[in-house]
């Protein structure tokens, strides 16, 4: 479980694919305080630790993964949004994030206003009972405030911080990212259909 308050960005030294995996190696501050079998968030992806040194750690991406999200197109040199697990005895300043990437949505539009950001994202209709007027989406690993929802599109504003800290600041119109739709939302959908 994640909050979607991203604590770094980690820098994309390796990415190999080996069968229908992607092996990729992060060069990150964290990297020595992590530990084998971890779960670290990367552009929103829950991914497990499966080797440490020194400054950098691996980390494997499957098949499924790599159909549902935006890993499979990393390549060094690219910045990664990067989140260790919660600890359950400290506030949560985003809100609840699986890691559970359900699709990728396409930047459409990015407007400077005089210190913040005005990014409008398109996404799937498939997903449009999930999200609501002023309700969280995860995107690419960032915990957001969504406003004027359509059926296939939203609208986020992103402070200087935000911009400042995370890999959003590279984001254009045209480029893919990861979204994870509010748990609670996909509970209450699947509650209503059955």
């Amino acid at each position: 479980m994640f909050t979607g308050i991203i604590e770094t960005m980690g820098t994309v030294a390796s990415a190999a694919q080996e069968g229908g995996n992607l092996v990729i190696t992060i060069q990150s501050p964290l990297s020595s305080e992590l530990k084998v079998d971890q779960s670290v968030s990367h552009n929103g992806v829950c991914l497990t630790v499966t080797a440490v040194e020194a400054d950098r750690y691996t980390t494997v991406a499957v098949a499924e993964t790599l159909e549902k999200t935006t890993l499979g197109a990393l390549k060094p040199g690219q910045e990664v949004n990067l989140e260790r697990a919660m600890i359950f005895n400290s506030r949560i300043d985003g809100h609840i994030v699986q890691g559970h990437v359900d699709g990728t949505g396409r930047c459409l539009s990015v407007e400077e206003l005089d210190g913040s950001w005005l990014y409008r994202f398109g996404f799937s209709s498939d997903f449009a009972g999930l999200i609501v007027e002023k309700g969280s989406i995860c995107l690419h690993g960032i915990s957001l405030t969504v406003f004027d929802i359509t059926d296939e599109a939203f609208s986020v504003a992103i402070i200087p911080y935000t911009h400042a800290h995370t890999n959003i600041q590279y984001i254009r119109p045209g480029d893919r990212v990861n979204l994870e739709f509010d748990i609670l939302g996909k509970y209450v959908a699947r509650q209503l259909k059955r």
